[in-house]
């Protein structure tokens, strides 16, 4: 790390991340044609956004909740900012990504939870076997519905974010996909140590 960079991303960050990318893909992927693989990738998105729950309050500082967690309020100034081209930099998660990085993780905790309920209602297997396996098919459907609405909503997150990244990285002239590889920022200046507001 030379003294033009800033390490941001802890290395279980950065697992965290592309892990999920990898498990998620898989598990949208294979949603009619392979179960199993189904089940499993979406044990590892459960197992993961439970990590990240916990990171959240004792990993790194940018990894820290309390380092970007913002108003609303706050994200759409900054978005407003963002078309006005006078968005301020961030050596963490801006004030948009950090809503997203929470809207993300509910929509994939409610995918999760919606699936284990829908495996228990269809094939009586997971922890939650014992309370869905008595439920009316109405119920089974109406449960179903709701797991895959909450799947293409973090899809279209997903593209948000990807747009927003894009975006960040041509505003202030940085590559934020390096960045979640190697862990580090530019110093730069204009820049917010963290989001907290």
């Amino acid at each position: 790390m030379t003294q033009d960079t800033v390490k941001v991303w802890d290395i279980l960050v950065r697992l965290f991340h592309w892990s999920l990318v990898v498990a998620f893909t898989v598990a949208y992927l294979t949603e009619d044609d392979f179960e199993d693989v189904h089940v499993i990738a979406g044990y590892v998105v459960l197992g993961l956004i439970a990590f990240r729950l916990v990171w959240g309050f004792v990993g790194s500082r940018y990894a820290r909740f309390n380092s970007f967690v913002v108003k609303p309020t706050t994200a759409l100034s900054y978005i407003k900012d963002i078309k006005n081209h006078s968005a301020k930099r961030y050596i963490g998660h801006n004030p948009a990504g950090a809503m997203m990085v929470l809207a993300l993780m509910f929509s994939l905790l409610m995918t999760t939870v919606f699936g284990l309920m829908l495996y228990g209602a269809e094939e009586f297997s997971g922890p939650l076997a014992g309370v869905m396996m008595d439920i009316s098919h109405s119920t089974v459907h109406d449960i179903e519905e709701i797991h895959e609405f909450f799947a293409n909503l973090t899809l279209f997150l997903i593209v948000l974010h990807v747009l927003g990244v894009i975006s960040a990285s041509f505003q202030h002239k940085e590559n934020l996909v390096a960045s979640m590889f190697n862990g580090k920022k530019k110093a730069g200046t204009n820049t917010k140590g963290d989001n907290k507001s």
